[in-house]
């Protein structure tokens, strides 16, 4: 089903950056698969990133801070995901804090999230939707995705009024636009570019006739 969740695009960081966490996810999925519990800590892992540092973004500052030791961060770990989260994605995050890259954990998850996908042959499917996405909906978009992809798409879906009405999908760098706003956009530009054609032809219509 869709991922009615916000996935944040911030904190990209530099290639280094990206490069290190994807270190960082690739040890995590090793271990993960072995123990069998990918899913369940991708979730978690999620729920830390949208429930913890989404709202509280002075929460991610100081448990990302270099100016902050890691026993320090381990107490904090210890006192806000203890029982949260499993035992396996808590040890997780106190190694990252012993090697000083707690402010990767968003590009960690993101890394980890990208890896899981190619692993199970699946393909992210951006859904920006104008009102919340229905299970029959949603289901439709899995289905046509897989048709157009082959793979097995993972819906992330955003709610965007902007839009009107309609869906916009995107696979990568190809968007399948269906909303109300972008069709409206669309004929609006059509009859400015038929004005323009129009006011053109006259002025080489009246030219001709006046050369004549």
């Amino acid at each position: 089903m869709a991922e009615q969740k916000t996935e944040s695009e911030a904190g990209t960081g530099d290639i280094v950056s990206q490069q290190v966490a994807a270190m960082y996810a690739k040890a995590l999925l090793g271990a993960t698969e072995k123990a069998g519990k990918t899913e369940e800590v991708l979730e978690e892992f999620a729920a830390i990133v949208s429930q913890a540092f989404d709202p509280n973004p002075r929460f991610e500052a100081v448990i990302g801070s270099g100016f902050i030791d890691h026993e320090q961060k381990v107490a904090m770990i210890d006192r806000v995901f203890r029982g949260r989260v499993s035992p396996m994605l808590l040890n997780f995050l106190k190694v990252v804090s012993s090697h000083g890259r707690l402010d990767l954990l968003r590009a960690i998850y993101r890394a980890a999230v990208m890896n899981l996908d190619e692993l199970r042959g699946r393909v992210k499917v951006e859904v920006r939707s104008a009102t919340p996405l229905d299970d029959a909906t949603a289901k439709h978009i899995v289905e046509e995705m897989h048709k157009k992809t082959g793979s097995q798409p993972r819906l992330v879906v955003r709610q965007d009024p902007s839009l009107i009405g309609g869906v916009v999908l995107r696979v990568g760098d190809t968007v399948y636009d269906g909303s109300v706003a972008t069709q409206l956009e669309r004929v609006r530009a059509a009859m400015i570019n038929r004005s323009v054609h129009e006011i053109q032809s006259r002025r080489d219509r009246f030219r001709h006739s006046g050369g004549d």
